[in-house]
């Protein structure tokens, strides 16, 4: 036999056991025991009170594609009683996040249709008590229409501000073995007064989350902030 076959061929084994070494494993789901993310959602809270949303911008995929990369998308508008205020949230849920099923972020969900970009820059929203959240802020726009956005991503216990750190999180997960759930929590406020929205969208998260029982946030932003919140 061909010496430089047999080297060959020991090559294609070891790259193949190394291949399968990698392989992801172990499945990491936060949102556990039957629980949706529709359910863990609060009807109300302090002055907010919310409704079933139908004007929201989501992911423009096709459908099947939709449904691989989302168990569940969650529109939700709260208001504000006393001032009129009003936030929009989407959750977009996935329970297997992979190199070929990723969340995807409004940088690229809101010039898919027709929205142009003015701004987008990592950010942190302090929850109370030393506790903060990585997020991101947006500014999305057209002619008739300006959303200022916050939002962040959960990839298991991650929570990456940019897609670069998504991927990163991602490599570093399938080395681990990790196969993780993910989730994307946008909310997003209309009207040309970024500094107002942004002021307002600060104020609403850290009552929104802690309305959430503990077992039920850390689907939304990991183990360890949620038990921070008490």
């Amino acid at each position: 036999m061909n010496r430089r076959y047999v080297v060959f061929g020991a090559l294609g084994v070891a790259a193949l056991g190394t291949a399968e070494a990698l392989r992801p494993r172990h499945k990491l789901r936060l949102l556990q025991g039957g629980v949706t993310i529709d359910k863990s959602l609060p009807d109300s809270f302090g002055a907010w009170t919310s409704e079933r949303s139908a004007d929201y911008i989501g992911p423009e995929l096709e459908g099947s594609l939709t449904r691989s990369l989302y168990s569940e998308i969650v529109p939700r508008t709260y208001f504000d009683e006393e001032t009129g205020d009003g936030v929009m949230l989407l959750a977009a849920y996935g329970d297997t996040q992979s190199d070929l099923l990723q969340l995807h972020r409004p940088e690229s969900c809101y010039p898919a249709v027709g929205f142009n970009v003015r701004l987008s820059e990592p950010a942190t929203v302090a929850l109370g008590g030393g506790v903060m959240l990585p997020a991101r802020r947006v500014i999305a726009y057209t002619k008739e229409r300006t959303e200022n956005i916050v939002y962040w991503t959960r990839l298991g216990e991650a929570l990456p501000q940019s897609a670069g750190e998504q991927r990163q999180t991602r490599i570093d997960q399938s080395i681990e073995g990790i196969v993780p759930d993910g989730i994307l929590v946008r909310l997003s406020a209309l009207g040309d007064d970024s500094n107002e929205s942004f002021k307002m969208l600060d104020k609403f998260i850290p009552q929104f989350l802690r309305s959430i029982p503990t077992a039920r946030r850390k689907a939304f932003i990991g183990t360890k902030l949620s038990n921070a919140l008490g």
